[in-house]
């Protein structure tokens, strides 16, 4: 059961046109696709480099098909990156926005660092630098 308001816009949603994306291929009048032609293919990639969907980019099935072997191809021969490193706004999780927050952090991490060295050279393991010691013995 449909209620009145229902099919009123059910009547209206039907008499839509829906307009039909133009072949991105016949005005630019392109033979071939091919993976090194890079500015093509970027056309077809979001900011982050992941492929457009058929609908959004306006191709025909085996042209979108085409498009994704060539950028496919472009990656692999490194024309075209993966993905792309997209930097946050937000702050990360669990820290502190203080200033002094992050001093003290600083000086943590370099005395955590220090002792480290210290306790493999208590231990008797060799530390990374050679010194004319070790190289005699």
């Amino acid at each position: 059961m449909t209620s009145k308001k229902n099919k009123a816009r059910l009547a209206k949603e039907s008499n839509r046109r829906i307009k039909k994306k133009s072949n991105p291929f016949s005005g630019d009048k392109v033979d071939f696709i091919d993976y090194k032609d890079i500015n093509l293919l970027q056309r077809f990639m979001t900011d982050r480099s992941k492929i457009r969907g058929r609908r959004l980019s306006g191709a025909d099935q085996q042209q979108q098909r085409e498009i994704t072997n060539a950028i496919k191809n472009a990656r692999e021969m490194a024309l075209l990156p993966y993905t792309k490193r997209v930097t946050s706004t937000r702050a990360p999780r669990g820290e502190r926005r203080d200033d002094d927050a992050g001093e003290s952090n600083e000086q943590s991490i370099e005395a955590k660092y220090a002792d480290m060295a210290e306790s493999t050279l208590d231990e008797g393991m060799s530390p990374d630098v050679e010194t004319p010691e070790t190289v005699e013995a």
